[in-house]
């Protein structure tokens, strides 16, 4: 599996891309092709392009969940695929996959929408939409982790902001939140976006869902911005039982989270057009 980085807040030296506070990955594994998040605008259209990347001709859009960071860039995809049907250019037409309540409104600190602000119903007319809380094998190695269990006692005990569900207005635990998993020949890859459900839940659920306890790799965001001294002390002592190969975090973790887990794991950098191969 190569994984490419098309968004990230960072770029790699020396590598003229856009960088933004956002994730898009572009995903290959065998002849199956993921874009996994699409950032908050067209920055990781115009890096694809630079990197000759075609989007086209993608199997899968994944969405790690509703925030404008991961889901912005849509709007953006969506001209995209329409410009290239007026121009007759060869268009796969992508299945769309997240969890149910992807799409419901999100607003946070008088900010009254956070969340995608394209409907489904509209996503609908464009790609083939599938929202589930299941687990979905993308792949007979990379699998989409569905619905996060939240097992323990120190991520995700705040809300961040609030969602409008069908029930009414309620504190946003973004149970949206989801992340996939790659069973490679060393361990598992794990790949989030901002891991608001917490990296230790995703990673507990990915084991229990693939089977594997061994970890290669984890990269993505790991909602590890100014977090408690107690977060990030149990987060650090979690990774250092499970010991995994290397960590890419990187959009939402902080320098003092990156310092307090470099000593739990190898930490690695990560930016716009770094590539990596996982076997």
């Amino acid at each position: 599996m190569r994984l490419t980085v098309l968004t990230d807040n960072n770029t790699l030296i020396d590598r003229y891309f856009l960088g933004e506070p956002g994730v898009s990955y572009l995903i290959q594994d065998g002849s199956t092709r993921i874009l996994f998040d699409v950032g908050y605008s067209n920055a990781f259209i115009v890096n694809a392009q630079k990197m000759h990347l075609d989007l086209l001709q993608n199997d899968y859009i994944v969405l790690s969940h509703g925030h404008l960071d991961h889901t912005g860039g849509l709007d953006y995809l969506i001209k995209m695929y329409t410009e290239a049907k007026i121009e007759s250019l060869p268009v796969n037409i992508p299945t769309l996959i997240a969890h149910t309540d992807v799409f419901d409104s999100k607003s946070i600190d008088g900010l009254n929408e956070i969340g995608c602000t394209i409907p489904e119903s509209k996503l609908n007319r464009h790609f083939n939409v599938r929202l589930t809380k299941k687990p979905i094998w993308l792949t007979d190695r990379l699998v989409f982790l569905g619905e996060i269990e939240r097992t323990n006692d120190f991520e995700n005990k705040e809300p961040l902001g609030e969602v409008l569900t069908k029930d009414g207005i309620k504190p946003d635990f973004l149970l949206d939140d989801t992340a996939l998993a790659y069973t490679g020949e060393n361990g598992l890859v794990i790949i989030t976006g901002c891991s608001h459900a917490g990296i230790c839940n995703i990673i507990e659920h990915a084991k229990e869902v693939c089977g594997q306890d061994r970890i290669t790799d984890v990269i993505g965001g790991f909602h590890l911005m100014n977090p408690s001294k107690d977060q990030l002390d149990k987060t650090t002592a979690y990774l250092k039982t499970i010991q995994p190969d290397a960590l890419h975090a990187c959009h939402c973790v902080d320098l003092d989270s990156k310092i307090a887990l470099s000593k739990a794991a190898n930490i690695k950098e990560v930016g716009v057009g770094l590539s990596i191969v996982y076997q």
